[in-house]
């Protein structure tokens, strides 16, 4: 891979981790295009250029994270309190595949687009339904138990196609949530899994068990990716949040199904 893709990469995956179009489908998408055959190999950079891009969510929502640190760390019930708990209790599902369901979740980033054109059409459905859910009233906060139904949709993200962002706010609007308020818990709730991956990926590395992956990709190229997925992200992040606000999904379902659907096409003609 050269550096002059790995920052195309890094923007594209920078846009596409906030904007509900699935990040990681476009970057199938792209990688397969600049020959990233193996599904470890895109995986491991998908990665990297996730961490990338929780950087930046940590960057545009500073406020709100210094505050949940405060609140948290003050050891008595709060709000603050409340939220981290439903944060951490909206990582377990992901946390269950990543941990036991890695290799079978690597095996289908390496499946080609068919999957995820499918994926892309069942994003714009959820965007569609979403849009079209109107509650007679919008819910102040997200309920354990909503957290707990965000993180499963979270979890079904990990398959290529479908939007991480998309599904979880989709979801969180069918639960009868504020539109705003779902969008930055969203982008919150990815803090902790992926930066527990990349974690993981690290020790691993350490330990010398995974180092094939990443040692096939020029050091230069990967710096050049993850700058390029933290710039681009910042802005996204911010725009995202205005675009949830204003009710302005339907848009994107639009774009995933053309996507999805050229996606479906594509991997026929191959």
């Amino acid at each position: 891979m050269s550096w002059i893709e790995a920052v195309i990469l890094g923007i594209i995956q920078g846009l596409t981790e906030f904007l509900p179009v699935s990040s990681s489908g476009h970057l199938t998408i792209a990688g397969t295009l600049f020959g990233m055959k193996s599904g470890e190999e895109i995986l491991a950079f998908t990665t990297l250029l996730h961490v990338a891009t929780v950087c930046s969510t940590i960057v545009v929502l500073w406020g709100e994270i210094t505050d949940l640190f405060k609140g948290f760390f003050a050891f008595r019930r709060n709000e603050e309190t409340l939220t981290v708990a439903k944060l951490l209790l909206s990582a377990v599902p992901v946390g269950i595949i990543g941990l036991f369901f890695k290799d079978q979740v690597e095996a289908v980033f390496g499946q080609g687009l068919f999957i995820v054109g499918c994926m892309l059409l069942l994003t714009a459905a959820l965007l569609l339904v979403s849009y079209l859910t109107k509650p007679d009233v919008r819910k102040d906060r997200i309920s354990f138990r909503d957290a707990l139904i965000i993180g499963v949709a979270q979890a079904c993200a990990v398959m290529p196609g479908l939007s991480r962002s998309g599904t979880t706010i989709a979801t969180g609007i069918m639960l009868g949530n504020k539109k705003e308020r779902v969008a930055k818990f969203s982008f919150l709730m990815v803090l902790i899994p992926v930066l527990g991956e990349a974690l993981l990926d690290v020790l691993k590395m350490l330990k010398g068990d995974e180092v094939s992956a990443y040692a096939t990709m020029s050091p230069v190229a990967m710096l050049c990716g993850f700058a390029a997925a933290f710039v681009s992200g910042a802005v996204a992040c911010k725009w995202m949040i205005g675009i949830v606000k204003r009710g302005k999904l339907i848009y994107f379902a639009y774009y995933c199904m053309a996507i999805g659907t050229l996606a479906i096409i594509y991997s026929f003609f191959k």
